[in-house]
């Protein structure tokens, strides 16, 4: 049996921009992508601390240490610039590997750089 795990997460992101001209998806700093190992066209869900707002997206990359978390296309009416956000995505694990599993963890600052780290 497998269980759905938390691969990694990006906790309080800020939203620098939100493009509803845009395809879809959430950019994101490449800085973050390494340090959380994240990956572009992964599958994110995106929570919204500010309003509430729960959505699912893709990642496009980012430039690197340029602090971007960008919200583009519809899910762009969900979320401002300057509000706070969680990005975190799952992984399927096998029951057995459960108990040892640890996600990554990066905890950024208001301009979306890593503070810390946490495997």
């Amino acid at each position: 049996m497998k269980i759905s795990m938390l691969q990694a997460k990006i906790h309080r992101a800020t939203v620098t921009d939100a493009n509803l001209d845009y395809e879809g998806s959430i950019t994101i700093d490449r800085a973050l992508l390494d340090a959380s190992g994240l990956v572009a066209f992964q599958q994110v869900h995106v929570y919204n601390i500010t309003n509430g707002h729960r959505f699912e997206t893709y990642i496009i990359e980012g430039r690197r240490d340029g602090g971007d978390i960008t919200i583009n296309g519809a899910a762009a009416h969900l979320a401002s610039p300057g509000d706070k956000v969680i990005i975190a995505a799952y992984a399927w694990i096998d029951a057995v590997a459960t108990a040892d599993w640890q996600p990554t963890l990066v905890f950024v600052d208001e301009a979306n750089r890593q503070k810390t780290l946490h495997h």
